[in-house]
């Protein structure tokens, strides 16, 4: 595809866009807000009574919202954070989350979000590798303790704080009402705030510059260890306006936020977006179907973004038609394979007016292409959208010259949400970045004619049957299709004869007999035949990490 191709599929500039028909796009992408901590003070003003947070019985408007946020940040500058200092978070969905992760970026912090799924040993590594000097951290959380877990991980070292292992971390609070020796509770820590006059927290929030960085993402990327992605508060603040836009997202909605905070998906398209447009956060700490179906009934939940298996699984619950789903009308979701199926049944089942796929990375502040309202449903079960405005994409062959038209190809991509660089690490920094600016990101892919982006797969699970390139997401996409497939991941496996081969790890629809010779002699006539998988397995269902996504390497090393 040449340069001239390209051009077709960058969208935006100094120019009304259909999604922006009032206002020309901002090339400076710093909006009215600046930073994430006006933000705030923003929503607070503008949307006042309005129900902000809905955490359990524990019910917080916008008004009331900004004065905790506004408390959590002092008494982050009475601890001694100051502009650029990292501050971790380590706990699920809740309104802790929310006000001490916005408290701590309010004082000009950048904020680490820890994955709940970590063990001790991997979170101490984020917290080692950021230089973190303050840590927000859950008790118990499904049956284990995150400090425990934690202080045997850092048992061992010369640091004089409360985790001799973290010599940086200066503090650990922990989100409850108890808290073991050299740890403070969230209340004693807030406490620490009352003495820290208001205009001072008022003046490091105007300080504050919309090009500093806003969070680290710690991210494996497509080798080695965890990486984190510095992504700057105007960059987050333009990418979730655009996708607040993009996806409708408007004052007044319910939104259940299942995606963790932790993630982007969770944090800026949750959190962030709803702080933009005024809608209702409901966080829910663990994704439970039964649970989310009582949730949408009883909160009446209107937006509902999440992995398509959360949605999968919501339409096949045997007590769906129990619930009052009534109230839902947005649907967000993303993946390499979003079976054409749950579009149309989202759509005729639940009479959901918009389902949008969308295509992010972390490395590009979470969001890169999205569908468009109004897009057919094979467009948004097939493809990730269009680039997002003011956002170049292309394919680039392992040479990194333009791959011919209709060849999948690495992904690449510039634009103003490219991150500024991982953390204190040049050389990968260098390895993912272009000296021109694009982002290498690991992910193959291709365009259609429109400049709708397909993903096929990622580099590293891509693999090879007899010279021929096989393409994991695609073949998922075909058995997708089989009437008694619910679920499928197909990882390549070593065969003496062709090299590799695939092998599908299925879940059957319910009262399904179907197997493994059926499922074989199926993909014989409906793809080709280096795609056929050579075995398959049927499981209860498909491992997953927190964001959704299937765990290949655990199904490699099954295999």
């Amino acid at each position: 595809m040449g340069e001239e191709r390209h051009e077709q599929h960058r969208q935006g500039g100094d120019r009304p866009t259909a999604e922006h028909p009032d206002r020309a796009a901002d090339p400076r992408g710093d909006l009215r807000w600046g930073t994430i901590g006006r933000l705030v003070r923003d929503a607070a003003g503008r949307y006042g009574d309005r129900e902000a947070v809905a955490d359990g019985r524990v019910r917080v408007s916008y008004g009331r919202l900004g004065e905790r946020v506004e408390r959590a940040a002092a008494a982050c500058l009475a601890a001694g954070i100051e502009p650029g200092d990292r501050v971790a978070v380590w706990a699920p969905n809740s309104l802790d989350w929310i006000v001490s992760a916005l408290g701590a970026v309010s004082a000009g912090a950048v904020l680490v979000p820890l994955n709940t799924r970590f063990k001790g040993s991997e979170a101490a590594y984020v917290l080692r590798r950021s230089r973190a000097r303050l840590l927000f951290v859950t008790g118990t959380f499904l049956g284990t303790s995150y400090v425990a877990s934690l202080r045997r991980a850092t048992a061992e070292g010369d640091g004089t704080g409360p985790l001799p292992g973290l010599p940086d971390l200066e503090q650990v609070v922990v989100l409850a009402e108890d808290a073991p020796e050299a740890f403070r509770t969230w209340k004693d820590f807030l406490a620490g705030g009352d003495r820290v006059p208001a205009g001072a927290v008022r003046e490091r929030v105007e300080s504050l510059c919309p090009d500093a960085p806003s969070d680290i993402i710690f991210t494996s990327g497509t080798t080695g260890s965890p990486k984190g992605a510095v992504i700057t508060h105007a960059q987050t603040l333009r990418c979730y306006d655009v996708w607040s836009e993009l996806a409708g997202l408007r004052e007044g909605d319910r939104y259940l936020i299942v995606n963790p905070f932790f993630h982007t998906f969770g944090y800026k398209a949750g959190i962030i977006a709803c702080l933009m447009r005024g809608a209702t956060m409901i966080p829910q700490p663990v994704f439970d179907v039964d649970t989310v179906l009582a949730n949408v009934a009883a909160e009446r939940i209107s937006v509902l973004p999440g992995p398509p298996t959360l949605h999968q699984s919501l339409l096949d619950h045997p007590q769906r038609d129990h619930h009052d789903l009534s109230a839902l009308r947005l649907v967000v979701t993303g993946a390499a394979v979003v079976p054409l199926r749950l579009v149309e049944r989202l759509r005729d089942e639940l009479r959901i007016a918009t389902v949008l796929t969308a295509y992010g990375l972390s490395e590009a502040g979470g969001i890169v292409t999205m569908c468009r309202r109004g897009d057919p449903p094979e467009v948004i079960a097939a493809t990730s959208g269009r680039a997002i405005p003011d956002t170049e994409v292309r394919i680039a062959d392992e040479n990194g010259a333009p791959a011919a038209a209709g060849t999948p190809g690495e992904v690449w991509v510039r634009g103003h949400h490219v991150m500024r660089g991982y953390f204190e690490d040049p050389q990968e920094t260098r390895r993912a970045i272009t000296p021109d600016g694009w982002l290498r990101t690991g992910d193959v892919g291709l365009l259609d004619p429109a400049g709708n982006l397909r993903i096929t797969d990622r580099i590293k699970d891509m693999f090879i049957v007899g010279g021929f390139n096989a393409y994991p997401a695609e073949i998922e996409q075909l058995l997708g299709l089989h009437p008694d497939v619910a679920d499928v991941a197909v990882v390549g496996v070593p065969d003496p004869r062709l090299g590799e081969v695939g092998k599908a790890y299925a879940v059957r629809r319910p009262g399904s007999t179907l197997t493994a010779d059926d499922l074989i002699a199926w993909s014989r006539r409906e793809m080709a035949n280096y795609k056929v998988p050579r075995t398959v397995e049927f499981v209860s269902e498909l491992p997953r990490n927190a964001s959704g996504k299937v765990l290949k390497g655990e199904l490699r090393t099954r295999a």
